[in-house]
């Protein structure tokens, strides 16, 4: 079950299961639109605001891109404003 405008996990996981090789352009295209909407909406609605479902899933979607990406946590505008050479100085 999922969270209003938010991927269900049943359709997550038969996209993590079946091998891209067998997929045609259109579904890869999808899934990458609708993985990216779901991970803005991860990003911006609270985690007390969600069913308890989504928001396990959320926790382990983040602590994935945090390994894989080598994310350090911090807001996406502190990353920004790093990568500028605008963050803080201390």
């Amino acid at each position: 079950m999922s969270d209003a405008g938010r991927k269900d996990f049943s359709d997550k996981l038969k996209e993590g299961v079946t091998p891209d090789s067998t997929k045609s352009t259109q579904q890869k295209v999808k899934e990458t639109f609708t993985d990216t909407g779901d991970k803005i909406a991860r990003g911006v609605q609270p985690d007390d605001q969600k069913s308890a479902g989504q928001e396990f899933t959320d926790k382990v979607g983040r602590s994935k891109d945090r390994e894989v990406h080598g994310s350090a946590g911090g807001s996406i505008l502190d990353k920004t404003k790093d990568a500028l050479g605008l963050g803080d100085k201390h």
